[in-house]
């Protein structure tokens, strides 16, 4: 997972409330084993529509995506994390969302950044014409006119998105002490060590 400390660039103004995951990746676009290619399925339904969002070059590649309240609700698809992932998108700005899907943005290095509806307002303005800056160390988001918006998140979370640790990685950063206890284990326990299945 690659760690985040900030995120730049233009943001994509979608603001739409109550996204589920079916809308961010279609079911049938599941059947892949690959996370790669995703990123052309997120959206499809949306992209059918005259003028949105998704279809103009203005937003092509942008790494922050603006939407309404609630979010990812929907089923617990990974695939929506994934889907954004390989379109660009490595921050999501919301008044809220879904907290299976915020769990799994989190796991695949997707920061979920929760402001207030004015502040969503404001950014959705701004993204017309402008780039925002999302700090994750400093918890802000802001933009070339002095706007500053101060957002929560957990501190474990944060940590292992400043430092791109996924599951595994959290696993492989305590290599030494699981070494530890299984040199002893064996040593106490050396039957163990010569068990069959």
């Amino acid at each position: 997972m690659e760690p985040i400390r900030q995120v730049e660039g233009r943001a994509i103004p979608f603001g739409r409330k109550n996204v589920d995951t079916d809308v961010i990746i279609p079911a049938h676009w599941l059947k892949t084993i690959s996370r790669d290619g995703l990123g052309k399925g997120a959206f499809e339904a949306v992209r059918k529509e005259p003028g949105n969002v998704f279809a103009d070059p203005t937003w092509a590649g942008a790494p922050i995506l603006i939407a309404g309240d609630n979010f990812g609700c929907g089923s617990s698809r990974e695939h929506a994390a994934w889907a954004l992932l390989d379109m660009g998108v490595t921050c999501v700005i919301a008044p809220s969302f879904s907290d299976i899907f915020a769990s799994n943005a989190f796991k695949n290095g997707v920061l979920t950044v929760a402001l207030p509806q004015e502040a969503i307002d404001r950014l959705m303005e701004v993204a017309q014409t402008d780039p925002i800056h999302v700090d994750l160390e400093a918890q802000t988001v802001t933009t070339p006119f002095q706007d500053r918006f101060e957002f929560p998140i957990d501190p474990f979370r944060k940590h292992c998105l400043l430092n791109g640790l996924d599951e595994v990685g959290l696993t492989l950063a305590r290599a030494d002490t699981i070494s530890e206890y299984e040199s002893k284990a064996t040593a106490q326990l050396p039957f163990l060590a010569h068990a069959t299945a």
